[in-house]
């Protein structure tokens, strides 16, 4: 494990990791069940380093094998043809659109139906308001 940290005049560098640790890293967080950030706590580094080196990895395996660093070219994703849209008609209702506020309290052995019209839904919903105070 290699995570060497460069001082120089009292003052601390940045940590530089080995491909290998890296690598390390990202196949440990690749297990299933196992967390990102418990693998950097186990290491010693931060999360969001991580995260950043298995997205880097992910990427890398997407580059073509053979190609040279210099000229690596990143093979596009599979297309998928957009999804096109199909308009549906909208169902007209079978019966005609209930025209009352049906509400049913109950409590105990004691119920209320309230019947009120759909057209006074405003004063409906004040009503209720001031009940459930």
């Amino acid at each position: 494990m290699d995570t060497s940290v460069a001082l120089s005049e009292g003052r601390r560098r940045r940590r530089i990791h080995s491909a290998e640790f890296k690598a390390h890293i990202v196949a440990a967080c690749c297990q299933p069940g196992v967390s990102s950030a418990s693998v950097a706590m186990a290491n010693g580094i931060n999360a969001n380093l991580v995260r950043r080196w298995v997205k880097e990895a992910e990427v890398g395996a997407e580059i073509e094998p053979g190609a040279a660093a210099s000229e690596a070219k990143r093979v596009a994703p599979p297309t998928t043809p957009a999804p096109k849209f199909f308009p549906l008609p909208i169902p007209t209702p079978a019966s005609p659109v209930a025209a009352d506020i049906r509400i049913e309290l109950q409590r105990g052995a004691t119920s209320v139906t309230v019947t009120w019209p759909a057209s006074a839904a405003s004063e409906c919903a004040a009503w209720m308001r001031e009940l459930l105070r």
